[in-house]
């Protein structure tokens, strides 16, 4: 066998390899966007900019204290949005939900139902005197 004969079979070999690799990432489902609506969420970055700004400027980011079996989310005062919980190794695993805070101003989740590792909480809220805030959190679950 010359070297022109090593040569091709070296390139056909390589060849064979891209192309495999390649149906295997399009097979693949665990590789998917963070967020399907991405072109509509950059055409309102500017609100939710703003929203994390006003966090700042106010001093309000939510306290995330896990305590035993529970999650419990604080306030500084009471207030009224939705939590989106975030596991970014499996979308499947996503959860959003409404809240309005109670007399103590926070919010109490069975940590049980999250499965151990990194999440992603953002919290959308609005207050009682009208201001809203976006904060996001990540929790590494034990």
């Amino acid at each position: 066998m010359n070297w022109g004969t090593k040569l091709i079979i070296g390139m056909l070999s390589f060849m064979a390899f891209i192309v495999i690799l390649g149906v295997l990432m399009i097979r693949s489902e665990n590789d998917a966007l963070v967020d399907n609506d991405y072109y509509e969420k950059g055409l309102s970055y500017n609100d939710e900019y703003l929203q994390k700004e006003q966090v700042i400027k106010d001093n309000a980011a939510p306290d995330i204290e896990l305590s035993g079996d529970h999650l419990t989310i604080t306030f500084k005062t009471q207030a009224t949005g939705t939590l989106k919980i975030m596991r970014t190794a499996k979308k499947s695993m996503d959860r959003m939900m409404n809240f309005k805070t109670d007399s103590t101003s926070s919010i109490i989740l069975k940590s049980t139902d999250l499965a151990k590792g990194h999440w992603k909480f953002i919290v959308q809220w609005k207050t009682n005197n009208g201001k809203t805030y976006l904060d996001e959190q990540e929790v590494l679950m034990p």
